[in-house]
C-alpha cells in the first residue's frame, strides 16, 4: 500500500472513530457500508471489536434480568396469598412472557444456558428481594433456595 493510501486509511478511520463518540448511529451506518464493501482498511476497528464483545454482554444482561423477574413473578404467586385472587392472571401471564423470552433468548444463541445455570442462584436471590418488596412482605417468608431447577422454572408448564 503506497503512503498516500495509508493516510487516506488512516484519516478515513479516525473519522469513523471520531463519529463513535458524537453519533453512534452514523458510525453503525457506515462501518455496515465498510464492511459490505470490504474496504476494511476503513473500518474503526477498536470500536468494532468493542461492540461485538458488548453484545454477548447484552445477551447475558437481559437474560439476568429475565430470570430475575420470572422468580419475581413465581414467588408473588405462590407466596402473595392476599392478592393471589386479584393478581393471578396477570402474573401468570408475565411468568410465561418471561418464560418465552428467555426460550427465544436461549434458541438464538444455546450456549448461553451455562452462563444462566451459573447466575441462576444469583438471579433467584435477586428475584426474593424484589418480590419481598412489592409485596411488603418479610424476605424470610420466600425460601432461601430456589423454589426449583432451572428446568423446572423455565417449563411453561410447571406451576402454572
Amino acid at each position: 500500500m503506497s503512503t498516500t493510501t495509508e493516510t487516506k486509511s488512516s484519516v478515513a478511520s479516525e473519522e469513523l472513530r471520531s463519529l463513535y463518540n458524537s453519533d453512534f448511529a452514523i458510525w453503525v451506518e457506515e462501518t455496515a457500508k465498510h464492511l459490505q464493501n470490504r474496504n476494511f482498511e476503513h473500518i474503526d476497528l477498536e470500536n468494532l471489536i468493542e461492540e461485538v464483545l458488548d453484545l454477548s454482554r447484552r445477551d447475558q444482561k437481559k437474560l439476568k434480568s429475565l430470570l430475575k423477574r420470572l422468580f419475581e413473578h413465581l414467588l408473588k404467586l405462590r407466596y402473595w396469598q392476599s392478592e393471589v385472587t386479584r393478581n393471578q392472571s396477570h402474573w401468570k401471564r408475565e411468568i410465561l412472557n418471561f418464560r418465552q423470552q428467555i426460550k427465544d433468548e436461549l434458541e438464538d444463541s444455546p450456549s448461553l444456558r451455562p452462563f444462566l445455570k451459573k447466575v441462576f442462584d444469583e438471579c433467584y436471590q435477586d428475584g426474593r428481594k424484589l418480590a419481598a418488596t412489592a409485596t411488603d412482605l418479610p424476605l424470610d417468608i420466600f425460601p432461601e433456595t430456589a423454589i426449583a431447577s432451572l428446568d423446572q422454572i423455565l417449563d411453561e408448564n410447571w406451576f402454572l
